[in-house]
């Protein structure tokens, strides 16, 4: 599904000559959890932004699905980006004065064509993340970790071919954080593509490969061989809970 051959990114300021990403080549097929991991200035937003075509290279080649997104204008790109990539931040990027059925709709009023049945598109969204009966709240009449819940259905609302997350439980409380997480890994389970950004090596080993940034190159790409089970972590972090109280 992605294909990333000799990508580099250069940023320069006047004389100076910044080089973020350094030939990078990877691949990642249809279905796959891969987590890309690294410490701050590593490149990894940086890759991330070129993932989700909110930027291109300098050089290399990126292909999604075929097309190579370096290839294409502004328009045609931010066509594709809307119906092929689903985005998941580590800030929640919700409207404060409207609904968590408003905010999962927001994709769509960018579309080509606005659907007949959006409504009920949200609403199946929502559930899917375990908020139909928060439909009609406000963010600010929910939690952190719904607040983040709300942001994946919004991503997952023009059903994309590839989900993209940046540190989703940077802002959350552990049982939230692990709450999100099962979230993906159920997304998994149901076949999506979903790519990991995070610094945090518990976070990475949920997914089921994790690609290791070092100095904008690859330093690691390997296989986890036993990935980390949000489902049962949640479950933990449930009775714990249950018994403190």
């Amino acid at each position: 599904m992605i294909e990333l051959e000799g990508i580099e990114k250069t940023y320069t300021r006047g004389e100076v000559v910044t080089r973020v990403l350094q030939g990078l080549s990877f691949e990642v097929e249809a279905g796959e959890y891969v987590a890309i991991m690294g410490a701050s200035g590593t490149g990894k937003s940086t890759l991330m932004n070129i993932l989700g075509c909110l930027d291109k290279p300098t050089a290399g080649h990126y292909r999604l699905d075929g097309t190579d997104m370096v290839q294409l204008e502004d328009e045609a790109l931010s066509e594709l980006r809307n119906h092929k990539i689903g985005f998941v931040f580590q800030q929640f990027h919700l409207l404060q004065r409207t609904t968590a059925r408003k905010n999962v709709l927001l994709p769509l009023i960018y579309a080509e064509d606005y659907p007949e049945n959006a409504e009920e598109m949200a609403e199946a969204a929502l559930e899917m993340v375990g908020l139909h009966d928060r439909i009609d709240y406000r963010p600010n009449q929910l939690s952190g970790g719904q607040q983040q819940r709300v942001a994946i259905a919004r991503a997952l609302i023009t059903n994309p071919a590839v989900l993209l997350a940046d540190e989703p439980t940077g802002n959350l409380d552990r049982r939230s954080g692990a709450e999100v997480m099962a979230i993906f890994q159920q997304l998994h389970a149901d076949g999506r593509t979903v790519i990991l950004v995070t610094h945090d090596l518990e976070l990475a080993e949920h997914a089921e490969r994790v690609i290791v940034l070092e100095d904008g190159q690859i330093a690691e790409d390997r296989p986890v061989a036993k990935p980390r089970d949000a489902e049962h972590e949640l479950a933990t972090l449930t009775s714990v809970q249950e018994v403190d109280e």
